[in-house]
């Protein structure tokens, strides 16, 4: 076990994360990868690149928004433009930025409407930057944009030319700190999975799990809890994605995908359970879903491609789906980071024919998913790896290895119940006697 998992707090007697290396380290691939680039300048509006390249946040009420953005001139000092006070707190509270955070409001995701003039505004605000380099003919590189901000940039006259592949190439390798950050990320829903574990119960409901998930996180320092997917009982096959109101029950399957960020830093992270008991068909099929974990998780080192690990997964033909579109992200790898999913992605649907080879300091999940042959239950199991020089670390570290059963033992007279068992028992001999002795006496046939 090479990773350290530290305190959420800095300290002056122990070297921890070091968040000026942090911002220095970040920003330098994002330069870098601009540098060998044919693009004059990076624009970027998504939230998780702004974070990458300005080590700024204002809070994750922003992350569906595109208020804020920067710009990243070739050889030069990124400049950030912010949602109202938040760019003059970056001014006295971020030195890295100084009097490069500025205020600069786009369209609100078309809040503000076309004719008042916001998406004109932000045009002449980066043509000025480029023309004061020189860099107003170079192509521009974008990440994600509202169409009337694409629209007046071109009526500048500025070439604008897809941006995000720099940024997510810049983010595929993880520095020391970023690999820190996401294993104590790791750390806090391993707490969360074990207050979980203790409650669950027959009468608790998805949506109670998922409030004591929340509580646990926040406690704890999570900055945003994303989403906690908590699918029992019936819904588990198909997987719906979403947690409801259903509550649990004895025998019932359930399984959770706990998605939050520290720091920036997100996990993804399920973990299957039942409550009580498990049917012998929940057991095998949790079996086959570890197998094709582990099969994968076997192959994760240096020089290994992604279309190796994908090899090792199930076709979609040969769990109920038509086509690998129609089961996309039941087996499945994704990188992760600033985002939940980043490069690389592993997948049956793309990486046998366009592989990527796995390189020292990428972290990412694998999943996989496995129907029970009843119909409606399924298994669903999660571990992220950080790729090391000689091998792999696996950091999420709540128990998986076997199906853990969940809530009160039932007991007899004589003795507990097993914990695999069925929730409607096979007839017993004396219960087969008694109807046929019935059928019988009466003169009524049994089938």
């Amino acid at each position: 076990m090479a990773l350290k998992t530290y305190g959420t707090m800095a300290v002056d007697w122990e070297n921890r994360v070091d968040f000026d290396r942090l911002r220095r380290e970040r920003l330098a691939r994002a330069k870098a990868l601009l540098q060998k680039s044919e693009m004059g300048a990076l624009l970027c509006f998504d939230m998780n690149n702004v974070r990458y390249i300005t080590a700024t946040h204002i809070g994750t009420w922003a992350q569906d928004k595109n208020s804020r953005f920067t710009l990243l001139p070739q050889n030069d000092e990124p400049i950030l433009w912010d949602f109202g006070s938040a760019a003059r707190h970056h001014q006295q509270n971020c030195p890295w930025l100084g009097e490069r955070s500025r205020a600069g409001i786009p369209l609100l995701r078309g809040a503000m409407s076309p004719e008042m003039g916001r998406a004109e505004n932000v045009a002449r605000k980066i043509k000025v930057e480029l023309e004061k380099r020189r860099l107003q003919h170079e192509p521009l590189g974008v990440d994600i944009i509202e169409p009337p901000i694409l629209f007046a940039l071109q009526r500048e006259g500025i070439t604008v030319v897809d941006g995000q592949q720099i940024l997510s190439d810049a983010r595929v390798i993880k520095t020391q700190d970023e690999i820190t950050l996401l294993n104590m990320s790791a750390m806090m829903v391993d707490a969360a999975y074990d207050e979980l574990y203790r409650a669950m119960k027959p009468g608790m409901s998805e949506n109670q799990a998922v409030g004591l998930v929340s509580k646990v996180l926040y406690d704890l320092g999570s900055e945003y809890v994303e989403a906690v997917n908590a699918i029992s009982g019936e819904r588990c096959n198909p997987h719906p994605h979403v947690f409801s109101d259903r509550v649990l029950r004895p025998g019932d399957p359930v399984y959770y995908d706990i998605l939050h960020s520290y720091m920036g830093y997100r996990t993804c992270y399920y973990r299957t359970f039942t409550i009580g008991y498990g049917s012998h068909a929940m057991v095998d099929a949790y079996k086959r879903c570890r197998e094709y974990l582990d099969a994968a998780i076997e192959l994760i080192r240096p020089g290994r491609t992604t279309a190796q690990v994908a090899s090792v997964w199930p076709k979609a033909q040969e769990f109920g789906f038509p086509d690998e579109e129609a089961a996309f992200a039941l087996q499945f790898g994704h990188g992760v980071g600033l985002a939940i999913w980043e490069k690389p992605v592993i997948s049956r649907l793309v990486s046998l024919d366009h592989a990527h080879e796995l390189k020292p300091g990428m972290v990412f999940a694998l999943e996989t998913f496995w129907p029970s042959t009843d119909g409606w239950s399924a298994a669903r199991i999660e571990e992220e790896i950080v790729v090391t020089e000689t091998g792999h670390e696996v950091i999420t570290r709540f128990p998986a290895e076997e199906l853990l059963v969940a809530g009160a033992h039932y007991f007899t007279v004589n003795g507990p119940l097993p914990t695999t068992r069925e929730s409607e028992a096979a007839p017993s001999q004396r219960v087969i006697e008694m109807v046929e002795a019935g059928a019988k006496t009466e003169g009524v046939g049994v089938r």
